[in-house]
């Protein structure tokens, strides 16, 4: 799913809803005021746009310029401060020990590249960040609804504990819920839930 592809989504109305990821929403307690917070795969900035209400210092980043273009929009709107960056995650940098905390919600990476982003995020959190993540598992290919249709797209914890050895593990967990955000995620999925530390 290419640039072009994310482009002419995200032209289209109520893609993945307006309202933060609830799994991110019950996670902001662990992050400390005003956070420096990075948003990968960040798509139409939903979840950036809710972190950036709550007084962190958010960067928002996606392939997509209409996505992009969009969360600027809306941050205008609403008087919020986000830098937002149209960007492809094979090129974009991380940093070293730049961030309290990443967060990606259902950013869904071919294997390879995922393995690479998942090295900057390492080296890109500060002591004592964190990485915030939420994707459809393997077994969402029995759901069908919502997320990738190829397995080399989702995850699963044990991929998780191998592609991030570095981070000290706060929650890992495969589950089932009710994901409602929008006409693409909508219904009963099987998710990975994960936070890292990096201490």
């Amino acid at each position: 799913m290419n640039k072009d592809f994310w482009n002419e989504r995200f032209l289209e109305k109520d893609v993945y809803g307006e309202d933060v990821n609830a799994f991110l929403k019950e996670q902001i307690k662990l992050l400390r005021a005003g956070a420096n917070i990075l948003c990968i795969a960040e798509g139409q900035g939903r979840n950036a746009l809710y972190l950036s209400k709550q007084g962190f210092h958010v960067t928002a980043v996606d392939q997509s310029d209409i996505g992009i273009n969009q969360i600027k929009e809306k941050a205008k709107v609403q008087n919020l401060l986000i830098e937002a960056y149209a960007a492809d995650l094979t090129d974009y940098d991380f940093g070293e020990n730049k961030w309290d905390a990443i967060v990606s919600i259902f950013g869904h990476l071919p294997s390879e590249l995922r393995r690479k982003v998942h090295q900057k995020i390492t080296k890109g959190l500060k002591k004592g960040g964190l990485f915030i993540m939420e994707a459809y598992s393997h077994d969402q290919l029995k759901y069908e609804t919502g997320g990738p249709k190829s397995l080399d797209l989702l995850l699963s914890t044990d991929i998780l504990k191998e592609e991030l050895p570095d981070l000290k593990v706060i929650k890992l967990e495969q589950l089932e819920r009710e994901v409602i955000e929008g006409k693409y995620h909508s219904g009963l999925s099987s998710v990975v839930q994960y936070i890292g530390l990096r201490d």
